[in-house]
This record gives structure tokens, C-alpha cells and sequence, in this order.
């Protein structure tokens, strides 16, 4: 009796091993999968033809005072920004009402002539567990996907009006960081509110956002802010009030750029931050 017992424990031992090394196994080839997957999409962005007219550093004296004054500090010269990578580290939430900060580490990789980005990030869910998130903008569509474990697939999502004008909002806000993109062409306008306020509306491939970008009076972006960003929400799609912070500027490649940043949208008139991070490094191809 006492043999059989054992018998059996190893064969259930065994069935384990077997059945964790098949998980294991399965798990690798989904993420490798996953993996070429983002690197096929980053490839596919970096190779994209312009999509705007080449911006010019010529005539800003003709544009809104605090958007001269910003140019002129933060771009070294008319030397176009063809890609940028920055390493973010910092905190999210999913929802405007919770509790739960979650950390993640993030690649953001940027074709400004392209107008499009692909932000992959690790966000940790549980100890030893983590999600991947890659949202994009690439040839005028907005993607989001996520799976469990870098693996496995949860949600994906493209193409749709409310993603793509989102995600082209996140482009413009988000162009501190390659402020090339920020000069004025036929796709980008800037119009005047006041002395340390302006309007950068962006158009591509159909798609039209606009922006109000706020200005200290040293000549930096210190904010943007727009009444109705499109987003998902538990309802659904919705626009509502977004704004952003940004801070501690830093020369990279001579480009004058925040290290710091925060975002969140308004609900019932009060500012709730959804997201925060760091600019840990900048690698930019001109």
C-alpha cells in the first residue's frame, strides 16, 4: 500500500513538472511572439515617409510671442528630429477613482516626421506579475493592446475616430520631447490666447486636434490642456477635459526638454492624475 501511495505522488509530481514546464514553455513562445510583434511595429514606424512638409525655423517672429520665445530656447538649431527613444519610469492608474498606483518602466520610441510613436511599457499588477501595455499612432491609426505577462493577449483595440483623435492629441502633447515637431508648417498652426498661452492645432491624415500649451515666462512648456480629449472610460468612449504638467528641463543633444511630467483628466471640475513619470534617457537621431 505504502508503494502505491508513493507511485502515485510521483506520477502526480510528475504530471506537474510536465504540466509547469509546458506553461513555461508556452509563455516564452507568446511573449517572443508578442515581442516581435513591437519590434515589427517600431520597424514599421521608423520606415514611414514624412507625412507633414519639413518644418522651418524661419519666420517665428510671426508666431505668438510665448511659442517664439519657446522655439528659440528649446531648439539648438533647424536640424529636424527624425526619431527619439526615451526610457520613462514612473506610476499609473487605470481609472480617475482609484486607489491602486501601479509602476512601470516604458519605451517610447517617436518618428516626429512621421507623426506617429509606439510606447511599450511593463506595468507591475502584483508581485511577480506584470502586464504589457503598447499603445500607438502609426500612418494616422491609434492601437492599444495589452497582455498578461508580455504574453498573453487581454485587450486590443484599432482605428477607431475616438482612438485616433486621442491618440494624435497624446503626439502633440507629448511633442516637448521632440519640440521640432512643434514648429509651425501646413499640418501645424499655433494661434494666440495670450502672454503665456497658445493654440497648436495638428492635422493628419483627416484627423484634427488642438491644444492649449502654457508657457512660464523663462520660455518653457509648462503645461497643455485641452476641453474635450477623447478616452476610454468604464461607460465607454467619452471627451472630456485633459491636462498635463511638465518640469525639470534638461539639454539632451543640445534639445531643451522636461525630465519630468504628469497627466489627468477632470472629472466634475476637479484635476485627478492618471499617470506620472521620468525621462531616465533620451537618444535622439537627427
Amino acid at each position: 500500500m505504502e508503494a502505491e501511495t508513493l507511485r502515485g505522488k510521483r506520477t502526480l509530481l510528475s504530471g506537474l513538472v510536465v504540466f509547469l514546464a509546458a506553461g513555461a514553455v508556452a509563455t516564452w513562445v507568446m511573449r517572443r511572439a508578442q515581442q516581435r510583434g513591437t519590434s515589427a511595429q517600431v520597424a514599421h514606424l521608423l520606415s514611414r515617409p514624412p507625412s507633414r512638409p519639413a518644418p522651418t525655423i524661419e519666420g517665428l517672429d510671426s508666431l505668438p510671442p510665448p511659442v517664439a520665445r519657446y522655439l528659440r530656447l528649446a531648439l539648438p538649431d533647424a536640424t529636424p528630429i527624425r526619431s527619439v527613444r526615451l526610457r520613462q519610469t514612473g506610476t499609473l492608474r487605470t481609472d480617475v477613482r482609484s486607489d491602486r498606483w501601479m509602476r512601470f518602466e516604458a519605451e517610447h520610441v517617436v518618428a516626429p516626421p512621421a507623426v506617429g510613436f509606439v510606447w511599450s511599457a511593463r506595468v507591475a499588477v502584483a508581485p511577480l506579475l506584470h502586464v504589457r501595455v503598447r499603445d500607438a499612432y502609426v500612418d494616422g491609426e491609434g492601437s492599444g493592446h495589452v497582455s498578461f505577462l508580455s504574453a498573453f493577449p487581454v485587450h486590443q483595440a484599432a482605428g477607431t475616430v475616438e482612438m485616433n483623435a486621442g491618440s494624435l492629441h497624446r503626439f502633440l502633447a507629448e511633442a516637448v520631447w521632440y519640440p521640432t515637431a512643434l514648429l509651425p508648417s501646413a499640418t501645424l498652426q499655433w494661434s494666440p490666447i495670450d502672454d503665456h498661452r497658445a493654440t497648436a492645432r495638428l492635422t493628419d491624415r483627416g484627423t484634427s486636434v488642438a491644444l492649449e500649451f502654457r508657457f512660464a515666462g523663462t520660455g518653457e512648456v509648462t503645461g497643455i490642456y485641452t476641453p474635450a480629449r477623447w478616452g476610454a472610460f468604464p461607460g465607454g468612449y467619452e471627451r472630456r477635459p485633459w491636462e498635463g504638467h511638465f518640469r525639470n528641463y534638461e539639454r539632451r543633444n543640445g534639445f531643451l526638454m522636461p525630465t519630468e511630467g504628469d497627466v489627468g483628466w477632470y472629472e466634475h471640475g476637479e484635476w485627478r492624475m492618471v499617470w506620472k513619470g521620468t525621462i531616465s534617457r533620451v537618444t535622439i537621431d537627427e
